[in-house]
């Protein structure tokens, strides 16, 4: 489990040497000759992607399981309260589940397959089950009125030990919010998830799309009625793990846009408009992860205008281009975001690469909006075009794949070279078919110790790479910071490695 990268950022030193070089970085990012460079196996790696989160299943696995080294797990989840919390993802390397970081998860898978569906190919399938692993848990998380169960598992007692999912002996606590403790940041987050995952299945699953879509509904109106942060309501359980730092009126935002783009209903599009400057749409712009959705909420709400759908939210449009230039090296040197000298956008903290995966989605998404538009941004005295967004982004792909100073793949089982001492603990303790006696809490500290490469590859898995501009890696267990893969790292590069794997030249346009 990572510390909160905003936690981290607060108190890490600013890299100058990066801003030096944005210039040629620039230059770099936008060559069509660096691009072309690239020659990469997208679908394999979008194959990779979505495999990963089979091994960060809980509960019991069906049978066409194909990470055939994990087992059941958790499968009593949730029986201490009364209800059935089995199933849902491990969010990282730990084995506590994470309510707001997989609901975050679920919404930016779906948003891939919404935005790129038919770029998915041969793909699209096995993308839905790993979405239906997240709602269906989620479904069972909100299934108890003006309520959501948010975590289950004891973050500090897991975190004390290193063992395997499936021996694990530490507390399952459940921890929810409800109306005497609210929580609306985790609740809207879980209303969007569950509204995309709608999206999803409208067609694929009619019934199921009804389902999810309802209990949006229902989720969101317990999120706005009884207002406050989880952050408050569960501190000592969530924190310093997935506070949220930024407040809880920007998931409000979130789950409205997300709902009138389900439900197409007049209500969201007026919560929208009303709660615009009360809820801060355009605050802190550069920011887009599990706990910051400003970035997000412009581009997602972007679209209406630029499909000419709806001027009335052309203020996000404005916030949206605002929000591109700063990814712009050259065209707007923001202080959080840098590059390095091989090219690598990154923010100050730790898990680099969920920075990189996450704007690196909504550069593309953005890009597709605006080319089916005509469109450009507008960076003051300067603009960008949609080909010019889409470089950047697979730029940041091919960084991950294996175009880097480092010549190697931060996925593991991608390539020649990648992690092999990931920060894992089912991948880095010997599975149950070659160790079948339990190993305790405290006896996998021998494996997380040791130099020796992970006995379980745990395919797909994108870990949290070069943090710094130095392009650095040490491939080591014990520097969770680099070393630990997240669900939320893969979920928007799975989106991303759809649509290069059908348009690999970033000239062309494509999109649902």
């Amino acid at each position: 489990m990572l510390p909160s990268a905003m936690a981290a950022a607060a108190a890490a030193s600013r890299s100058a040497g990066a801003m030096a070089a944005s210039a040629a970085v620039l230059a770099m990012l936008l060559s069509t000759a660096a691009v072309a460079a690239a020659l990469h196996d997208y679908g394999d790696a979008l194959h990779k992607c979505i495999l990963f989160f089979e091994g960060q299943r809980s509960g019991r696995l069906p049978p066409d399981q194909r990470l055939r080294w994990r087992r059941d797990s958790g499968l009593h989840d949730g029986a201490a309260a009364g209800v059935d919390l089995t199933g849902g993802y491990y969010d990282a390397g730990d084995n506590v589940k994470f309510g707001f970081p997989m609901a975050f998860t679920a919404t930016l898978m779906s948003w891939g397959l919404i935005d790129f569906g038919r770029s998915f190919g041969p793909h699209k399938e096995e993308a839905r089950k790993a979405v239906r692993w997240a709602t269906d848990y989620l479904m069972k998380a909100t299934a108890k009125p003006n309520t959501v169960y948010v975590q289950v598992g004891d973050a500090f007692r897991d975190h004390s030990c290193w063992e395997r999912p499936e021996d694990m002996d530490t507390p399952r606590t459940v921890y929810k919010v409800d109306p005497s403790h609210p929580g609306s940041d985790v609740a809207a987050e879980t209303a969007a998830a569950l509204a995309a995952g709608s999206i999803v299945f409208r067609d694929a699953d009619p019934a199921y799309s009804r389902r999810l879509l309802d209990r949006a509904v229902a989720v969101f109106e317990f999120a706005d009625r009884y207002r406050g942060p989880y952050s408050s309501s569960l501190h000592a359980a969530v924190c310093p793990c997935y506070c949220d730092y930024s407040g809880y009126q920007d998931e409000l935002l979130w789950g409205a846009a997300w709902l009138h783009k389900a439900t197409r209903r007049r209500e969201y599009r007026e919560y929208i408009k009303r709660n615009e400057v009360v809820l801060g749409a355009s605050d802190a712009i550069n920011e887009f992860g599990w706990d910051n959705k400003h970035a997000g909420i412009n581009v997602l709400i972007s679209k209406e205008v630029l499909m000419g759908k709806d001027e009335y939210f052309q203020s996000f449009r404005v916030n949206a281009d605002n929000f591109m230039c700063t990814l712009l090296p050259g065209i707007s040197n923001h202080p959080q975001i840098q590059y390095s000298p091989g090219g690598l956008l990154f923010k100050v903290g730790s898990s680099n690469m969920q920075h990189v995966t996450q704007l690196s989605f909504l550069l593309l998404a953005y890009s597709n909006y605006l080319s089916h538009a005509g469109g450009r941004v507008s960076c003051g005295s300067s603009s960008a075009s949609p080909t010019q967004l889409r470089r950047v982004a697979k730029r940041q792909v091919d960084y991950i794949l294996g175009d880097n100073p480092l010549r190697m793949s931060y996925m593991v089982g991608y390539g020649a070279r990648f992690p092999r001492r990931i920060h894992h603990r089912a991948s880095s303790i010997p599975s149950l078919a070659a160790h079948p006696a339990r190993i305790g809490c405290k006896a996998g500290a021998a494996y997380y110790a040791s130099p020796a490469p992970n006995p379980n590859l745990l395919v797909g898995a994108v870990v949290g790479g070069p943090s710094d501009a130095s392009d650095a890696f040490p491939d080591a267990r014990a520097v969770f910071q680099q070393s630990e893969p997240t669900t939320y790292i893969n979920a928007p590069l799975m989106g991303l490695l759809a649509y290069f794997s059908a348009h690999p030249n970033p000239a062309e346009s494509g999109g649902d």
